[in-house]
Order: C-alpha cells, then sequence, then structure tokens
C-alpha cells in the first residue's frame, strides 16, 4: 500500500543557480544532488535545492535510503500501516521507497518536461543482494518501473559482469537506466556496449528510443582512496607524488572512452538519428575523503560536455561556496591521464586487482547498508 507524499513542485523558471553551479552547466556539466528523504520531500527541502543551488536531478543507493529511513519520524505513520497489514520488511522498503522516489519524480516532473528529459531525474537502485543475479535484476527492474510510474524514474542497475546484460534487457524493454558502480575504464566500455545494444534493441521492441535515457555512474573518489592506501605502503617520495592523482585520471580516461565509443562512432550515431539519447557518464562518490585534498577536487577536475555530477549536498555546498569552475577540464585530458596510469603501474600497483577490490567491496558496502536496514525495519514491523 503506498502512502501518497505530498511535495512542493518548483517552477523552472525560478531556478537561480550559485554562479559555480552555472558555471558547471555551461561547461556541460549537470548538477544533480546525491540523497533523498522523506523530510527533503515533505518540508519543501528538495524544492529548495533545485531553487536555490540549480540542483537538476537526484541519485539515491541503498545506504542513502537506510539512513533516511532510520533516522527521525517521518516513515513511522506509512510503517505502522505496513505492520498491521502484516508486510514483510523486504517488501515494505520497497514500498516506503517507491513513495518517496515517485514524490521526487513529481518534484522533479517540470525541469524533466523542460530540458526534454535530459535533466529532472531520480534514480532508484534494484535490491543489491541481486548484483550476481541477471534475471532477478531484470525482473526486479520492471516491477520498480511499473510501481512508480513516472517518465522520469531511472532504475539503478550495477554494473557488475553479471548484470551487463541486465541493463540491454531492461533498456529493451523501453526503461530508463542508471548504471552503477563503475570502477574502470574497461568495465565502463562494456557498459556502453550494452547501452548501444540496449538501445537497439529497444528501437526493435518497437519503443520510441526518444523517451529512453541513461546515465552511467562512474565511481571517482573511492579509486583514490584505495590506490592511495597501497601507494602508502610502497612509501617512496615517487608513490607520494602520485597520491590523490588517480581518481580524477581514471575518470578523464573514461571520458575519452566516452568519446571514443559514443560521442564519435557510427554505430551510435545511427541510434542517434533514429531519436536515441546518449548515455552520459556520471561523476559518482565525488565526496573528497582524504581532508588533504581540495574539498571539490571531484568537480572542478571533472567539468565538460555531456556529464552529470551527483553530489552529497556537504560537496555540492562547497562547490557554492568556493568551486572555481574554470570551464571544460575534460576534454583532451586523456594523454595526461594516461601518464598517471604508467607511473602507477611502473611502481607495482595492479590496476586489475584495484578494479576488481573496489567493485566487490561496493556490492558489499550497499549489501550491508540493506540488511541493516531491514534488520531495524522488521523489528520495528514486528512491534
Amino acid at each position: 500500500m503506498s502512502t501518497p507524499v505530498s511535495p512542493s513542485i518548483p517552477d523552472p523558471s525560478t531556478v537561480s543557480a550559485p554562479s559555480s553551479v552555472k558555471a558547471l552547466a555551461d561547461a556541460g556539466t549537470s548538477v544533480w544532488l546525491d540523497d533523498l528523504s522523506r523530510d527533503r520531500i515533505v518540508t519543501g527541502n528538495l524544492a529548495s535545492v533545485i531553487e536555490s543551488k540549480g540542483v537538476v536531478g537526484v541519485t539515491t543507493n541503498p545506504a542513502i535510503f537506510a539512513k533516511a529511513m532510520s533516522q527521525g519520524t517521518a516513515y513511522d505513520e506509512q510503517i505502522a500501516s505496513l505492520a498491521q497489514q502484516g508486510v514483510p520488511a523486504d517488501s515494505a522498503v520497497f514500498d516506503m521507497a517507491a513513495d518517496d522516489v515517485r514524490a521526487a519524480c513529481d518534484v522533479f516532473r517540470p525541469m524533466h518536461d523542460a530540458t526534454d528529459g535530459v535533466d529532472g531525474c531520480v534514480s532508484l537502485e534494484v535490491d543489491p543482494r541481486l548484483a550476481q543475479d541477471e534475471g532477478a535484476t531484470v525482473a526486479q527492474a520492471k516491477i520498480l518501473s511499473e510501481t512508480v510510474g513516472r517518465p522520469n524514474l531511472m532504475i539503478k542497475i550495477p554494473a557488475t559482469e553479471e548484470c551487463l546484460p541486465a541493463i540491454t534487457t531492461v533498456l529493451g524493454e523501453g526503461i530508463s537506466v542508471n548504471v552503477t558502480l563503475i570502477f574502470s575504464e574497461a568495465r565502463y566500455r562494456q557498459v556502453m556496449r550494452a547501452f548501444i545494444d540496449g538501445i537497439a534493441l529497444a528501437r526493435d521492441n518497437g519503443h520510441d528510443i526518444s523517451q529512453i535515457h541513461s546515465v552511467a555512474s562512474f565511481f571517482v573518489s573511492r579509486v583514490d582512496t584505495e590506490i592511495d592506501r597501497r601507494l602508502d605502503a610502497i612509501g617512496t617520495p615517487e608513490a607520494q607524488r602520485l597520491k590523490g592523482k588517480a581518481g580524477v585520471a581514471n575518470a578523464r580516461s573514461a571520458y575519452a572512452a566516452f568519446q571514443e565509443m559514443l560521442v564519435n562512432n557510427l554505430e551510435w550515431k545511427k541510434l542517434e538519428a533514429a531519436g536515441g539519447r546518449i548515455q552520459r557518464p556520471l561523476w559518482a562518490s565525488t565526496s573528497v575523503k582524504n581532508p588533504d585534498y581540495p574539498d571539490t577536487l571531484y568537480v572542478t577536475e571533472l567539468a565538460g560536455p555531456q556529464t552529470v555530477n551527483t553530489m552529497p549536498e556537504d560537496t555540492l555546498d562547497a562547490t557554492v561556496d568556493h568551486g572555481e569552475v574554470t570551464g571544460d577540464t575534460l576534454s583532451g585530458t586523456y594523454d595526461s591521464a594516461h601518464v598517471v596510469f604508467e607511473e602507477l603501474t611502473a611502481l607495482g600497483i595492479d590496476c586489475a586487482d584495484v578494479w576488481q577490490v573496489l567493485e566487490t567491496e561496493g556490492v558489499q558496502k550497499f549489501v550491508d547498508s540493506w540488511g541493516e536496514l531491514l534488520g531495524a525495519l522488521s523489528t520495528q514491523l514486528e512491534k
């Protein structure tokens, strides 16, 4: 049973983006908020960050919902109702998440319409425990899409090897997709291949491909965290010099792959000519984990055409306050990014192992968050 959430819906014409956010937009980067809660919706805070901070979309993940649903009293009434109906925790959590995402989609619907669907999107992730199960991921993606029932919904699917075919299948059903947990250029190339195949399948299935949108969420700060740890273990001056460089270099390599496989790809151009919308790279995990680095590092150094940057509010506020956006910092950066990885390899950093560790940990962190949420919710439902 769904509980209606009444949101405040802003008019896109009233949005007054701060100068740094406007500069990002001018460079080609859309700013999305990496956070959502019922409190944000019902208090009007979500509408406020759109109007005053220039936010044009929202992403969520299991950790975000675990935090939102375990704090405050915003969900108490719905939990009591679900408990009375005997709804199990697994179903209850998606009932509550779907209500929040549906309401957030309504908040962003005017933005979605004003940008012809490019922005104004809200993401909802499939159960992270399904990251190695293609069939179950596809089935749940369809259910979530039908349950939320909004054109500006994106279903988040992890970029695990097992779920790459699910990306194609879900897009082929006419469902917009946010591919998440991408850490390496090699995996990102597989994601773009799955995207092209999915849009072609959607066309063959008779869907209007101009209505299907997609982003590929490429994680940034976690790359520096893992590689910096390995550089500290090496401990040489050469190793110390490379700290804090891998995350940006990795994203810039991914951007070059995006230009090759989508922007300048003849196969994609044919689909684009038929109405297809390009899958934009989205920079995720953009909060700086090392206080020695600039707190806007993964924003100002990753601005460029046809990109999205999703930020937790602390990073957004830092960007608004003192972010120095100097235009396109992505185009033409592949060579310098490649040098960083040549130097890392020369020091003995096994990047293939780094990517595998990050993907495994990324999935597990979301599984752990989901498990904690289900456990807490089970207790509340049993009261």
